[in-house]
């Protein structure tokens, strides 16, 4: 029998999750140690092939039934737990499909408890959570549903009592990278980075890629050096509009050198997520609007500094440079 701990990783073939497993199928301080149980709602497809041709075990799970996400559990020692808000943009179906996850890690640590001495089930549930913006503006910012409902989960474990670490992913390269940061739309004219904000604001950027980093260290640390319901703000750091500018242009000199920073009036920033590329209901064009007006105050972490969770890390972080350097969005520019 194997002496391996189990991690138990949701959307394993996905962004955060994919990471996450990456890194302890591979990273010498895991691989030995840990076997990646992947959940799936397609065990049988071919990113789950591949994940248990790396060595990890698939398993078949439902975010909407308990019995399946018991199953996937079982004997597990951590818990990495994702949601996806945008696949359904339905913030009650998240929260429940998140309390579901949590509800089965306490079920399935009761059953140890209550069956063996040796097993003692879930002792490290990892819930990727973000703030919840209603409260942190003090009702002003009502609609970013892709954070309160994450956030509402967050509740929810600490209530229910399951020893967890709140990992908080800041916002995604890839949503400047040819979203916010867009190629000219006439010839001649700059490269553009357009937000419904001021030049003063602050984004803690991140890419999914990461993901498997800041979790090993949460793993490495566990809960009790880190504390039950600690909460790890997951970015490589802030940036401004002109940090961001600037790095775009040490990475293409020739595009970056006249590219410019743009405020984009509200109307505009809904109506061009509406009726553009995105095409979005116009209620998530106007969640991303608030979660826009969120990074200008309060912030994004309601101003929390990164510093902490720099000090748990191992490993080094992507810039943004680094990652434009290798975006899609930005291939062939010099």
């Amino acid at each position: 029998m194997s002496s391996k701990k189990i991690i138990t990783v949701f959307g394993a073939t996905g962004q955060q999750g994919g990471s996450v497993a990456q890194i302890f199928l591979n990273d010498p301080k895991l691989k030995n140690d840990w076997t990646v149980r992947g959940v799936s709602r397609n065990a049988n497809g071919e990113s789950a092939k591949k994940l248990i041709s790396q060595g990890a075990e698939v398993v078949t799970g439902d975010s909407n039934d308990k019995a399946s996400l018991e199953k996937a559990m079982s004997g597990a020692t951590a818990v990495f737990a994702v949601t996806n808000y945008w696949e359904k943009m339905d913030g009650e179906l998240e929260t429940q499909q998140g309390k579901n996850m949590a509800d089965a890690a306490k079920t399935t640590t009761n059953r140890c408890m209550h069956h063996t001495t040796k097993a003692a089930g879930v002792k490290h549930f990892i819930w990727s959570s973000l703030i919840n913006v209603t409260k942190a503006s003090k009702g002003r910012l009502t609609k970013v549903q892709h954070f309160d409902s994450k956030a509402r989960v967050e509740e929810y474990i600490r209530e229910i009592g399951l020893p967890a670490t709140f990992f908080m992913p800041g916002i995604f390269m890839s949503g400047i990278a040819g979203g916010t940061l867009r190629r000219p739309s006439s010839p001649g004219a700059p490269w553009t980075l357009a937000l419904p904000t001021t030049d003063a604001v602050r984004l803690p950027v991140f890419t999914p890629a990461d993901a498997g980093k800041w979790v090993k260290a949460i793993v490495l640390a566990g809960v009790r050096e880190l504390g039950a319901g600690r909460q790890v703000y997951a970015a490589t750091g802030y940036m401004s509009p002109q940090d961001l500018l600037a790095g775009f242009a040490r990475a293409f000199p020739e595009a970056g050198r006249d590219a410019v920073f743009a405020t984009v009036p509200d109307g505009v920033f809904v109506e061009g997520l509406v009726r553009g590329g995105a095409g979005l209901p116009a209620f998530a064009a106007e969640d991303l609007l608030q979660n826009m007006q969120l990074m200008e105050s309060p912030g994004y972490y309601a101003g929390a500094s990164l510093d902490e969770s720099h000090a748990l890390l191992q490993d080094e972080l992507t810039t943004w440079e680094e990652f434009a350097k290798s975006a899609p969005a930005f291939k062939g520019l010099k």
